[in-house]
């Protein structure tokens, strides 16, 4: 057992080092980079390697032909892959994901992993903001890199807001979140504010890590990333509906879901449950 337990160590310090301990945001950049070099024969040869470490499916992709590595990590689905649940009372994932922390938000202090608080402030940066989730509910969503990377409207909202965060690249898998304190405080973000057809507020916060940098948003004429120089504050008048697609990320990483006091985790949901895109994530106050 101790020998076990041991090897498990090493296995974690080996992919902590791996994944933090080399130049980030210059890895980062190389694989923007290299992502997007539009060769069918070298986007073969990547997506095979790519499936000897992970359990990437193309069956529901609308095309498995890619002429690029960042056209597979940006892949569409067939129609009807992600039934939606239309309950109103319901606000659904926006993406896949693996559930993390998640819950009730302590007053203005939320868990980022077992023994590693995080407040409202150090994460959103506005004071408003934190007054209005304060003591609300959260869910922190985990993509894997093989996952779908798109993210839709959790409910018929409008988006009048997005603020850029520029920060760092660390990778945000359970190994990493274990060991660095506020690590989605100190990667690049983005805080898309939403107001719901009944006039609650949710914010989505996509986090950016190590290969990912670089959030696309429908609605807005940037891409945002390491080398945006424009203004973090970026006003808009975007409408969406239930399941409308709003963006996605280049590869895979984290959103994080705000919902003020009254909302509740819906049922089954909790750490470590794989949910989809288009499922019940968190019930409106009315429910």
């Amino acid at each position: 057992m101790k020998k076990l337990i041991s090897k498990l160590v090493l296995q974690e310090d080996l992919n902590f080092l791996l994944t933090n301990r080399v130049p980030r945001q210059l890895l980062t950049r190389f694989m923007g980079w290299f992502s997007q070099i539009e060769s069918p024969w070298l986007a073969r040869c990547s997506i095979a390697v790519w499936q000897l470490f992970t359990d990437l499916d193309l069956s529901e992709a609308r095309e498995t032909k890619f002429r690029s590595l960042h056209a597979c990590f940006t892949r569409q689905l067939r129609e009807g892959a992600r039934p939606l649940d239309m309950d109103p009372l319901l606000l659904v994932s926006p993406s896949d994901g693996i559930v993390g922390a998640c819950g009730a938000i302590a007053g203005t202090q939320l868990i980022q992993a077992k023994g590693f608080p995080y407040t409202l402030l150090d994460l959103l940066g506005k004071q408003a903001l934190v007054d209005y989730y304060r003591d609300g509910s959260y869910v922190t969503l985990r993509l894997t890199s093989s996952m779908y990377h798109r993210f839709h409207a959790p409910h018929d909202c409008d988006v009048q807001r997005v603020t850029y965060i520029s920060g760092d690249t660390w990778n945000v898998n359970p190994i990493a979140l274990q060991r660095v304190a506020k690590l989605f405080c100190k990667n690049e973000r983005a805080l898309i504010e939403t107001t719901l057809s009944g006039g609650h507020r949710v914010t989505l916060v996509p986090v950016a890590a190590i290969l990912v940098a670089s959030i696309r948003l429908h609605f807005l004429d940037v891409l945002l990333h390491l080398r945006y120089r424009g203004p973090n504050e970026i006003s808009c008048a975007a409408h969406f509906v239930k399941g409308e697609e709003m963006g996605w990320f280049q590869h895979g990483s984290t959103i994080i879901v705000f919902a003020p006091k009254g909302f509740l985790l819906y049922d089954g949901i909790a750490e470590g449950v794989q949910v989809r895109m288009g499922q019940g994530l968190l019930c409106l106050p009315e429910a």
